[in-house]
């Protein structure tokens, strides 16, 4: 369901990062501003510290530049990163590759410890299979009692990831690809403030710390727009209405597709 009166662009602190990478590079991210999982792959570019050139395709939108999209990615859904000719999709999957194409130790995502590595690889499976689809079970549930109930199954999912918390981020002092995945729906919990009634400091006091510092890291900010721009693309799915992929299989009672 396209919107026409949803802005195209980035807006807030995310402009000037977008105005920042214009330029053509051999990496570009093909990307939405308004989209979360395009966001992973954002913050992640910035940590690493890659030249990157940042290209907005409006996949609601299909114009001229989305055919040409389809192109680099015929499923036609962003994020996509594409590097000397050659183009890859899914958030995570890209996120990975761009760790593990720019090993430096000072812009490391996820632990060098084999065992590590799989633990942080665990709890990314948790934030795509159960922390994602109840976001969006909460922001598409419609009426009181089942938003409560909705509200408080997302507590009950978040607690259990904070539990694991090892503090100030997810594995400690490094901020990992753990905490990129999940600071997309971390910015984008001020929708289910504003029309939920969601409170960090109700899910638990240690959510809540975990939270705040993602959010306030510098590659989350500067790749964030308003919170007014958000909640303005979400609207549909305040009302139930969106026609997305994965709007169509929550409200059909699964996860995320």
């Amino acid at each position: 369901m396209y919107d026409p009166t949803l802005t195209i662009h980035a807006t807030g602190a995310a402009t000037k990062t977008v105005e920042e990478h214009k330029e053509p590079q051999d990496v570009t991210l093909h990307a939405a501003w308004y989209c979360p999982f395009t966001h992973r792959g954002w913050i992640t570019l910035e940590e690493k510290g890659v030249p990157y050139e940042y290209r907005e395709i409006n996949i609601y939108h299909r114009d001229e530049n989305y055919e040409r999209f389809l192109k680099i990615n015929p499923k036609g859904m962003v994020p996509a990163l594409e590097r000397n000719g050659k183009a890859l999709g899914e958030s995570l999957i890209l996120c990975e590759y761009l760790e593990d194409a720019y090993p430096t130790e000072e812009t490391r995502l996820l632990p060098a410890d084999a065992f590590e590595r799989a633990f942080a690889r665990l709890w990314l499976d948790y934030i795509s299979k159960q922390i994602v689809p109840a976001y969006f079970r909460l922001i598409q549930a419609q009426g009181e009692q089942n938003q409560t109930t909705a509200r408080e199954e997302y507590y009950k999912i978040l607690r259990t990831f904070a539990d694991m918390v090892k503090g100030p981020y997810f594995l400690g002092e490094q901020f990992s690809l753990v905490d990129v995945a999940i600071a997309p729906f971390v910015v984008r919990d001020a929708v289910l403030k504003e029309k939920r009634g969601y409170e960090r400091v109700d899910v638990s006091a240690k959510w809540k710390e975990y939270a705040d510092k993602v959010a306030a890291r510098p590659s989350v900010v500067k790749t964030s727009s308003e919170i007014k721009d958000y909640t303005h693309f979400y609207g549909p799915y305040l009302r139930d209405e969106a026609d997305s992929e994965i709007a169509k299989s929550v409200r059909a009672g699964g996860g995320i597709p």
